[in-house]
């Protein structure tokens, strides 16, 4: 699978519950929102209509990609994780060195992420650099602001 997409069975959960949601409920929604809409008379000069259709487009833009990913998703199977280096699916303890502080995080697929702060996805410049990685490894992170080191001193399921 060349788009292949790493994802825990939580993240899978939740896309598939979106779609559904998006499907089922808002989909219905916004059909009535315009069906309303066309009665207030001209169509060119109704801005409620357009709204209504600027947001069946956004929705449905969502559908397709939430249809591509779930499509390309690869269930991560718990069981064959390992604890050995950091990975899709696996929770980490580091430290930062600069302020000798502890911070736990769960590394998901871009596509799980959330605002969650106990949560960093594979693409982002700190989980690109942790995964790989295993207990005892320093790691260089380059940001905008220079480059962060962390110590990697746990690694769990």
């Amino acid at each position: 699978m060349a788009n292949e997409i790493l994802m825990t069975q939580e993240g899978f959960d939740q896309l598939k519950q979106e779609l559904e949601e998006l499907k089922s409920v808002k989909r219905r929604d916004i059909s009535e929102k315009i069906r309303i809409a066309r009665g207030f008379g001209d169509l060119s000069e109704n801005s409620e209509y357009d709204e209504a259709k600027n947001e069946q487009a956004v929705v449905e833009s969502r559908i397709q990609k939430l249809e591509e990913q779930l499509k390309n998703a690869k269930i991560l199977d718990v069981d064959q994780l390992s604890t050995h280096a950091v990975s899709v699916g696996t929770k980490v303890k580091i430290l930062d060195l600069e302020f000798n502080e502890e911070l736990v995080y769960r590394i998901v697929s871009s596509v799980e992420s959330n605002q969650s702060m106990d949560t960093i996805t594979d693409e982002s410049p700190v989980g690109k650099a942790l995964i790989g990685h295993q207990v005892g490894d320093i790691v260089d992170v380059k940001v905008p602001a220079g480059v962060i080191q962390f110590k990697v001193l746990e690694i769990s399921i």
